[in-house]
């Protein structure tokens, strides 16, 4: 028989997912997700749109379920469909108000997917887009860390909310830059992994006033289920590992995440 897994363990504090693609889960249905997320304890959910196709996905998601609400940009895997046209359409439905960021926005040069001067390019106009909406911006950056910093550099003092650096695994040198200018750092599972010291080292030194949980799911399940389709129900995994790190009570630790995410994307606290 193979080795029983752990269960999810149960906290009372409740707990925001603040970045998911339920569109992309396989496993199980939207409905079936957010139940099983609800019964231990996550309140809310924030759905991610990266590309065209799935914005006005992103946005029915949202709108159909009362504790889902969702991000309007492109990734900037898929930069170059980034023109006036879905500019338009995200200036427009970004007014909706279970829309709570741009994103997921940025820069990635480890897959190349895009020109990098059209990433580029894509990223300063959202940028400006979430200036404009007076909105936060939910960011992507991978092995990109010098043209992230110049450009938020650029835009960073203009936007109301600054915004979170999510899946953060770069430098602590671009961490205390994007922390310095009023972002958060988000942290999933990646910080469950064996060999993602680095991820950890940063967990560390960053203020628990600037950390928010997320799960990235259906991608990146952490430890024990690494390997297994990723869901918000797993949360607890990486709320134990971060406050694990950060060496403070994981209660403590899910307090000030929950406060941190309404207070980005809600502009409230609880």
């Amino acid at each position: 028989m193979g080795k029983r897994r752990r269960e999810i363990p149960l906290f009372d504090t409740p707990i925001i997912e603040t970045h998911c693609h339920l569109d992309h889960l396989k496993e199980q249905d939207i409905q079936t997700t957010l139940e099983k997320s609800r019964q231990i304890g996550v309140e809310r959910f924030i759905t991610i749109a990266v590309n065209a196709e799935n914005i006005e996905t992103v946005l029915a998601i949202a709108r159909e379920y009362d504790s889902v609400w969702g991000t309007l940009g492109i990734h900037p895997h898929d930069a170059d469909q980034f023109n006036a046209d879905i500019e338009a359409l995200i200036h427009s439905e970004s007014s909706d108000k279970k829309i709570v960021a741009i994103g997921e926005i940025g820069l990635d040069y480890y897959y190349d997917h895009a020109d990098r001067s059209v990433q580029c390019k894509a990223f300063e106009s959202q940028l400006q887009l979430a200036i404009d909406k007076r909105l936060p911006v939910v960011i992507h950056t991978r092995e990109a860390e010098d043209d992230t910093r110049a450009i938020l550099a650029n835009f960073s003092g203009q936007l109301p909310q600054a915004g979170v650096i999510h899946s953060f695994t770069s430098s602590i040198a671009l961490a205390e830059f994007c922390i310095d200018e009023g972002f958060y750092l988000g942290f999933n599972g990646i910080a469950t992994f064996n060999k993602a010291e680095n991820v950890r080292e940063v967990i560390d030194a960053t203020p628990l006033e600037r950390i928010l949980l997320e799960t990235d799911a259906p991608y990146l399940a952490p430890v024990p289920y690494r390997g297994k389709e990723n869901a918000p129900f797993y949360l607890p995994f990486i709320a134990e590992k971060v406050a694990e790190v950060k060496q403070v009570d994981v209660q403590a630790l899910l307090k000030t995440a929950y406060n941190n995410s309404m207070q980005l994307f809600f502009n409230e606290e609880k």
